[in-house]
């Protein structure tokens, strides 16, 4: 099973949905705890790791610009 390497910008895609109708969150913190930004509303909440890990289920890395 791969190891994915969440990091500050990039956008995740969980299992369940917002009640928004969004299912993809922007990445504010990472540790212990992550901050996500839903991309619908921009409803931003504090999540556990393991959750985030456990209900993720696609990850874009944020746009390097040079």
């Amino acid at each position: 099973m791969e190891k994915r390497i969440f990091e500050v910008g990039d956008i995740v895609r969980l299992k369940k949905p917002h009640p928004c109708g969004s299912s993809e969150w922007e990445i504010l913190r990472v540790g212990a705890d992550f901050r996500l930004k839903c991309l619908g509303c921009g409803h931003m909440v504090m999540v556990p790791r393991t959750l985030v890990e456990k209900n993720a289920r696609e990850l874009r890395k944020k746009e390097e610009n040079a």
